[in-house]
Parts: C-alpha cells; structure tokens; sequence
C-alpha cells in the first residue's frame, strides 16, 4: 500500500480529499428529469467493480489522502450486499468518514444495518411530499416506501439526515415552502439543488432551470433566512432558517437548509471530490469529458504505485471549472446516473 505524505493535488491548488464511489449504474426509479421511462443500457454485470475491487481502489485512494467517501449510484441499494461494503470501508486505516446518496426506496430494511456498519450519513431524494405528484416525476409508485426509508434511517441516527430536492417549472416549484417546513419540522436538513446539464436525454434547458436566486426568493415570502459561515468546500451553501410557519415548534433549535448552486454560483475553485464510476472509471469533475481507466490495469496486474502514478496524473490534469457558463460547453455523455454523484 502506497503510504504517501503527499495530498492528491491539481495544478489549481486544490487538494482531493472527497471520494465519491458509484456502486451500480441502475436505478428503482425513473425520474423524468434523469433518464427515459424505459430506462438506459445498463453496465453488464461483468463490467462493474467487484467488492473487492472496489475494496482496494477505496484503501489506495484513502492512503494517498482521502477522507471522506460517499457511496453513489444509479441506486446505491440495488448493490447486493451494501452492509458488507460499507464495513469493508469502515475497516480502513484510517477510517474514511461513510455516507451515501439514496432514492429512499428499500432504506426501511436496510437503515440500521448500514449504520451498524459503519455508515454516518445519509441524503434521500424526494422532490415532491404529493403521491400523484411522485409518481409523475418517477413513474413509480413508492413515495410510501421513500416515507419509510427517512424514517427508518432518522431512527438509526444517520445524522444530519438530509433532503435532496430538485426544483422543477410546472412541476414542484410551488411546493418549496411546505418541503421545507416538513423537513425543519422533523428535524431534518433540506438541499434544494440546481438542475444541472447531465439527463440521459441531454433534454436540459436554462429557461426551464429553477435557479438559486428564485428558490431564496420564493421561501423567503414565508420564512426568515440567514447564510451560515463555514460551508469550506462543501458543494451546498448553507443557510439558517430562523423563523416562519409553525416556528413554535421547531424554531428552538434553528433549521439549517442548503442550496447546490452548481450552474448559478459555481464553486469550481475550491472543489475536493473526485468521483469513481461503478465500471472503475476516474473522474474528476462531473462535467468531464476525459476519465481515466482503474479497473483495466487493476485487473490486468498493475501494482498500487503503478495504480497511485494514475491518480495522481488524472488529479494533476483537474480542469479549473466545469464551463455550464460558457458558450462552447458541451454536456459529457455520460448521464448523472452512470457517474455517480
């Protein structure tokens, strides 16, 4: 194992210390702004990091100065034997602090197991609190088992517990208020995040895109909102929800929400994450075009410096922003779901 002084460093400065791992390309869910109701050509199954695999890629990255990981998909829950990942994980010196990004669908029964161990935290998406509404942005009926999971995992204390909520015109846009009040009422935090340019369809538009400014502006007609100091290089920028509906009843312990402004308030120049596809591809940026090969020269016998001297040249070659902003930008081809946010 490659022990290294020597962060992971890009020609900007910026040092790499947040691992995201896509576990599965595949998804439960079919939300129309991500993919086809038919869904996309799935990776076969030979094609994906075994646990293993995925062990060794995670203790090397961990070794040359990763931190904090956090497991992806498609659906990270479709990953048979998830429990088992995460301890593997877990069970790296030094331990790296273990999240996970989920649809909620199927976390009721697999809540308390993940937290056992080793996982810390947790982000459910849920855009919308109205069943008919669920299933016109998923095309699924399952907003109850959704309810289920953020449930089960607030009770096996994955704290804090956090909301992702995409915003959409003519869609969900009027149910920012009640969102958040359901979530300052629970105790939970929200994250309103940007639609960002990386649909299966590559259908985005800037016109349709509820943007920062507008989603600050609609809550607060109703609530009281204040920055928070401290968001460093975390992707959401964070706010205080001090007052507004039912504020008896939660005020007491002032709400937190944020907001992923990734194509209005970009903060490319202080980014910390590289991001591993399930298929073992290095990426680092959401919106690159290039990644680089891991899972061919690991299973064609390459050695940890040999693997580690790859890392480090795709950090090196870290791009300074993703460009949604300029003219010549073009969406990668890869969708969100076969990235792995």
């Amino acid at each position: 194992m490659i022990a290294s002084p020597e962060p992971l460093i890009d020609a900007f400065g910026r040092i790499a210390t947040d691992l995201r791992i896509s576990l599965t390309d595949r998804c439960s869910l079919r939300c129309s702004y991500c993919m086809p109701a038919e869904g996309l050509d799935w990776l076969p199954r030979g094609n994906v990091l075994t646990d293993a695999e995925l062990a060794r890629l995670a203790s090397l990255f961990v070794s040359l100065g990763v931190r904090t990981v956090r497991l992806t998909g498609g659906e990270p829950l479709l990953r048979p034997g998830l429990p088992g990942v995460v301890g593997m994980l877990a069970a790296l010196d030094p331990a790296p602090q273990i999240s996970l990004t989920t649809n909620g669908v199927g976390l009721a029964r697999l809540a308390q197991p993940l937290a056992d161990a080793g996982l810390l935290r947790i982000n459910i998406s849920l855009d919308t609190l109205d069943r008919d509404r669920f299933i016109e942005i998923t095309r699924r009926d399952r907003i109850s088992d959704v309810f289920a999971g953020v449930q089960a995992a607030y009770d096996a204390g994955l704290s804090p517990l956090k909301i992702n909520t995409v915003l959409a015109r003519g869609t969900n846009l009027d149910e920012a208020p009640a969102l958040l009040l359901w979530a300052l009422e629970r105790g939970y935090e929200l994250r309103f995040i940007e639609h960002m340019p990386l649909d299966a369809q590559h259908a985005w538009s800037r016109a349709d895109m509820v943007t920062a400014e507008e989603i600050l502006a609609r809550l607060e007609g109703e609530f009281t909102i204040e920055t928070a100091e401290g968001r460093g290089a975390a992707p959401a920028e964070r706010f205080l929800v001090t007052d507004g509906p039912g504020a008896a009843a939660w005020a007491t312990r002032p709400g937190r929400m944020g907001i992923v402004a990734s194509v209005t308030r970009p903060f490319c120049r202080d980014c910390d994450r590289l991001r591993l596809t399930a298929d073992g591809a290095l990426r680092t940026c959401l919106f690159a075009h290039d990644e680089t090969d891991l899972l061919g020269p690991l299973r064609a016998g390459a050695d940890d410096a040999e693997l580690a001297e790859l890392i480090r040249a795709a950090v090196r070659g870290k791009q300074a922003g993703h460009g949604i902003n300029s003219a010549l930008f073009v969406q990668p081809a890869r969708p969100m779901s076969a990235i792995g946010g």
